[in-house]
């Protein structure tokens, strides 16, 4: 499969086609958006190469002749308390860690293990919409503890998450005391907030008064702009990690989504022996390609990464400034973390509908339906910026083209 000439400018610059490669962003897209020559900015895997030390790592594994069942190495357990370590002051110990095929179907188990059918969970829309399915698939009840927007910025409905536990005889609900956890993206998609110290702790205390389990999403922990800071939740005290599983993984950060490799950081030893129990049999044995790159890029992914980071803020002020200057019909929400970037479209004046065919029919560009992440995102896009920039130009031109035509028609 060949790719366009490289362009000038850094290694995130150059254009590489992935149309044959199986690629699910591109491959799928013209089924999923109904047009041929769609612009795929949706799914959350990057249009980048990967680093050179997980390619390596990679072919260095595959020149092994066997590819039996997999387990866990010790090194790849170290690699994993390191990383913790340096980038987030978190001390974990190696029997905490629990490892799966991805966060999501980490997730899927979680649920399973914790809850019976018709127990609730709690969510924070607009979310991560696999949330969603997660919940319904084991027959458990989706409570919406949605997010508010202060001014101009997302930020937490604590008195929300306070009336998510208390009894609702309305129907609506599942029975008093049902709600058994919360689901916290952190940082949070699609809405970019990356959570601070004190807005965990007060989110954390509510769940603990009411005896549930906060499991914590931060598979985008990694991915933060200008100062912020990412605070794993099962940091913030004894009492806090108890009652937390936290979910991790390489698959954002380092562009690994196709490699099926994740952790789960469990620290209570009652709530790690529970899982493993009622989960037997359901978590599969790890891949050997996703655990050497998973070692690889928490042992040598650094140097890419960092370039990576100044290359998704020049995309994110790239953005900002097209925009503001070309779409104002547009805006973009504040974003902390994360490549995934929200637009606030209610501007454009088209309900959800008319504007899903705006953007797939009329502009050809892939985007995610904000309804698609529950309540609140009405009248939003989630566009996907971790792409070279021209091609992100590519985008943005072709909406800018399509609202001209459509003011004129």
């Amino acid at each position: 499969m060949s790719s366009p000439p490289e362009n000038e400018g850094t290694m995130f610059d150059k254009l590489i086609d992935r149309k044959g490669s199986g690629s699910a962003k591109w491959d799928a897209a013209p089924v999923i958006f109904g047009e041929a020559d769609i612009l795929p900015m949706w799914v959350a895997d990057m249009d980048f190469e990967v680093a050179k030390p997980i390619t390596e790592a990679i072919i260095e594994r595959a020149k092994h002749p066997i590819y039996g069942y997999e387990t866990e190495s010790d090194s790849l357990k170290q690699a994993v308390v390191d990383r913790l370590q340096a980038k987030f002051n978190w001390r974990v110990e190696k029997q905490w860690l629990v490892f799966s095929t991805g966060v999501v179907h980490a997730l899927h188990m979680i649920i399973m293990a914790f809850t019976k059918p018709g127990d609730g969970v709690i969510v924070q829309p607009p979310v991560y919409y696999p949330f969603f399915s997660a919940i319904g698939h084991n027959g458990c009840s989706v409570i919406e503890n949605q997010l508010v927007i202060r001014k101009g910025a997302y930020a937490m409905d604590f008195e929300g998450l306070k009336d998510a536990f208390r009894p609702d005889f309305s129907g609506l609900r599942p029975e008093p005391s049902r709600a058994r956890m919360l689901l916290l993206c952190s940082p949070h998609n699609p809405v970019g907030r990356v959570w601070r110290k004190e807005e965990l702790a007060e989110a954390a205390g509510i769940v603990i008064d009411n005896n549930a389990l906060i499991i914590s999403d931060e598979i985008h922990g990694e991915l933060l702009f200008g100062s912020h800071q990412h605070i794993p939740t099962a940091t913030l005290g004894e009492e806090v990690a108890r009652h937390t599983i936290t979910c991790f993984a390489p698959s954002k950060t380092f562009n690994l989504a196709g490699l099926n490799a994740s952790v789960m950081i469990i620290p209570n030893p009652k709530l790690r022996s529970v899982f493993r129990e009622r989960t037997a049999g359901f978590l599969a044995n790890p891949c050997p390609f996703g655990m050497a790159a998973m070692e690889a890029a928490f042992r040598h992914g650094d140097p890419w990464l960092k370039d990576l980071l100044d290359y998704l803020q020049g995309n994110l002020q790239f953005l900002k400034e097209f925009i503001a200057a070309r779409i104002p019909a547009l805006q973009v929400m504040p974003i902390e973390g994360t490549y995934l970037v929200w637009l606030d479209c209610r501007g454009m004046g088209m309900d959800d509908g008319q504007l899903r065919a705006f953007m797939r029919k009329k502009a050809k560009v892939g985007l995610d339906d904000g309804f698609i992440f529950g309540s609140g995102g009405s009248g939003f896009q989630r566009i996907n910026i971790a792409c070279p920039r021209s091609r992100l130009e590519e985008g943005l031109l072709r909406i800018e083209a399509a609202l001209a035509e459509t003011s004129t028609s």
